[in-house]
């Protein structure tokens, strides 16, 4: 594991994404969906005490059981600053990855990877401090544009930053909105979009998130009273 650097302002943030986006691995396909573990990472706020709380939940990626789960919670130690959100995040992440026995397999954030403008999201700095294979899988689109996919599940359009292709837009269910797919850290795209479906069965984000999500908001209550 790469250790942590915590910046001190928005500008050695920005270095910090510098230094380490030559690390992102493209050129591995990642595992293949419905095999191994694979593991949902989210994190909760309270604003008002600068509290985060984060959740890693791991699932047999055959069956979508939990295999194991765990939390950490810590102080917020970054403000927010629009494509700097990593660096709020990543430490109480770490923790909680850290709190597993079990191997995570490959990680889903609720996040970007290389549809980030600096092509560095979450999803890429979570992959390089852990050398984990990681997707980014985000409710909205981070300032990309797209066509609008078909409106059948597994309809995809790709998420362009002018002609480059930094992600996908992908219709997980019929009828809904799409969730926007990218490559974190060695794991191809057509891959990611691959996990992204076998884990989004019944709703429109992947199991990992839901699971997460619902795992990290307990833990913040539970630490906040």
């Amino acid at each position: 594991m790469t250790a942590l650097h915590m910046p001190s302002d928005a500008a050695e943030a920005h270095a910090v994404q510098d230094a380490l986006r030559d690390r992102v691995v493209l050129d591995e396909p990642g595992p293949p969906p419905g095999t191994g573990r694979v593991t949902g990472v989210d994190v909760a706020y309270d604003d008002d005490r600068d509290i985060v709380a984060a959740a890693a939940v791991v699932l047999d990626a055959a069956t979508l059981e939990v295999v194991e789960e765990a939390t950490a919670v810590g102080r917020v130690s970054f403000p927010y600053v629009p494509g700097l959100l990593a660096f709020r995040e990543i430490p109480t992440v770490l923790a909680a990855l850290e709190n597993l026995a079990a191997d995570p397999g490959l990680v889903v954030c609720d996040g970007y990877g290389r549809a980030h403008p600096r092509r560095f999201g979450l999803a890429s700095h979570l992959g390089v401090l852990t050398g984990l294979p990681v997707i980014g899988v985000a409710k909205n689109p981070f300032t990309f544009t797209h066509e609008p996919p078909g409106p059948q599940r597994g309809d995809q359009s790709p998420l362009l930053d002018g002609a480059e292709e930094v992600g996908r837009a992908l219709r997980t269910r019929t009828g809904t909105k799409p969730v926007y797919v990218s490559v974190g850290h060695r794991t191809g795209l057509d891959n990611a979009v691959a996990h992204t479906l076998a884990l989004a069965r019944e709703f429109r984000q992947p199991e990992t998130t839901r699971r997460a999500d619902a795992l990290c908001r307990r833990a913040l209550r539970e630490a906040t009273g």
